[in-house]
C-alpha cells in the first residue's frame, strides 16, 4: 500500500474537501482525487461520498481512518529510525566483560543524551562487513583483519593499550609474585581455551609465543570464563593471561591473583574502526572522547605485535 495515498486519504478525511487536501498536500485536486481512486480500488470499497459541501467519509472510510493513520505514525518511526542523529549510534565492543565494555560505559557517563546501541560480533569479518553497510556504526578491534590490509573505506584509530596481566591460583609457583617478567614465564604451563585460530586475538598471542618463546595451550573445550577460573584456582599447574582492563569476578575462596607482567609488558592494542563519511553525528563525538583518553604514543618497556596499528 502507498503510503503518499494513504496519507492523501486522510487529509482528504480531515479536510472534508479535495480541494483543501490538495493545497495543504501541495499537488493538484485532480492528483489527490485518482490517489482516493486508486486507493479504492486496492480496497475493493468506496471511501468518500461526495456531497454539494466536499467529500464525506462513507462508513468503510470511517472504519479505514484510524488505521491509516496508524500506518502513518509507523511509517514516521520508520524513517526516524534511521535518520541521522535520530537511530542510536551502533557500536560492536565483542564483550561484555572487555576493555572495549568499559570505555563505551565511560562513553555514557560523560554523554547520557546518546542513545547507544551495543552490539556483541565475534567474528572479525562480519564486524567489517557490518560497519560498510551501516549496520553498525563502530566497532573495537586489535586489527581489523590480522595480515590484511583494511578496506578503503575503512579508518582506524588506537584508542586503548590493555597490559597483559597472569592470572593464577593460590598454589600456582608465581602465585607470590607481586609482578613477573616475560621470560620468566617461559616453561610454565598458561592456559587459554578461547583462542579460536583467525581471530585477532589469536594473531596476538602467536605473535606473543613466538617473540618470548612461551608455552600457551588452547586445547579443551571453551566453558566460558566461569569455568576457566574454576580450573585456574584448583589447578596449581596452570595459569592464563587475562587484560588489566578485564572484569571478571570469583568467589573469594578462590583465592585467584592477577600479577602484572613486566619487562616489556605486553599490550593489547584496542583500535576503533569505522566507516569513512559514516554520517552519524555522535560517532565523531565518541571519537573526540577517545581521542582526549589516549596519549602519547607506544610507551616505552611494553610490546605490541608489528601489525598493531600506531598511536
Amino acid at each position: 500500500m502507498d503510503i503518499e495515498t494513504v496519507r492523501t486519504f486522510v487529509a482528504a478525511a480531515d479536510a472534508g474537501q479535495f480541494q483543501e487536501a490538495a493545497a495543504d498536500l501541495a499537488v493538484t485536486q485532480q492528483a489527490v482525487s485518482k490517489r482516493i481512486a486508486a486507493l479504492e480500488r486496492d480496497l475493493g470499497v468506496r471511501l468518500f461520498t461526495r456531497t454539494p459541501r466536499g467529500a464525506e467519509l462513507t462508513i468503510d472510510g470511517q472504519a479505514f481512518l484510524p488505521h491509516a493513520r496508524e500506518l502513518l505514525r509507523g511509517a514516521e518511526r520508520a524513517v526516524a529510525s534511521v535518520r541521522t542523529g535520530r537511530r542510536p549510534l551502533r557500536v560492536d565492543m565483542i564483550a561484555s566483560r572487555s576493555a572495549a565494555s568499559g570505555l563505551m560505559r565511560g562513553f555514557h557517563r560523560a554523554h547520557p543524551d546518546i542513545d547507544l546501541d551495543v552490539v556483541m560480533l565475534f567474528d572479525i569479518e562480519k564486524a567489517v562487513a557490518a560497519i560498510r553497510s551501516g549496520a553498525i556504526d563502530a566497532s573495537f578491534r586489535a586489527v581489523a583483519m590480522p595480515g590484511r590490509p583494511l578496506p578503503e573505506d575503512i579508518e582506524a584509530a588506537r584508542v586503548l593499550d590493555e597490559p597483559l596481566q597472569l592470572l593464577t591460583g593460590p598454589a600456582h609457583a608465581l602465585a607470590g609474585a607481586r609482578s613477573v617478567t616475560v621470560a620468566r614465564l617461559a616453561g610454565h604451563r598458561i592456559w587459554m581455551p578461547g583462542i579460536v585460530p583467525g581471530t585477532e586475538w589469536a594473531a596476538y598471542y602467536d605473535d606473543l609465543v613466538a617473540e618470548f618463546g612461551l608455552t600457551i595451550e588452547a586445547t579443551g573445550p571453551n566453558f566460558g570464563s566461569d569455568a576457566l577460573l574454576d580450573t585456574i584456582a584448583d589447578t596449581p599447574a596452570l595459569a592464563t593471561f587475562m587484560g588489566g582492563h578485564t572484569r571478571l569476578v570469583w568467589p573469594a575462596g578462590y583465592d585467584l591473583r592477577r600479577i602484572p607482567v613486566t619487562d616489556p609488558v605486553p599490550v593489547y592494542p584496542h583500535s576503533l574502526l569505522w566507516r569513512r563519511y559514516d554520517p552519524h553525528p555522535a560517532l565523531a563525538t565518541l571519537r573526540a572522547h577517545l581521542a582526549a583518553a589516549t596519549t602519547g604514543r607506544d610507551a616505552a618497556g611494553t610490546w605490541t605485535p608489528r601489525w598493531a596499528i600506531p598511536r
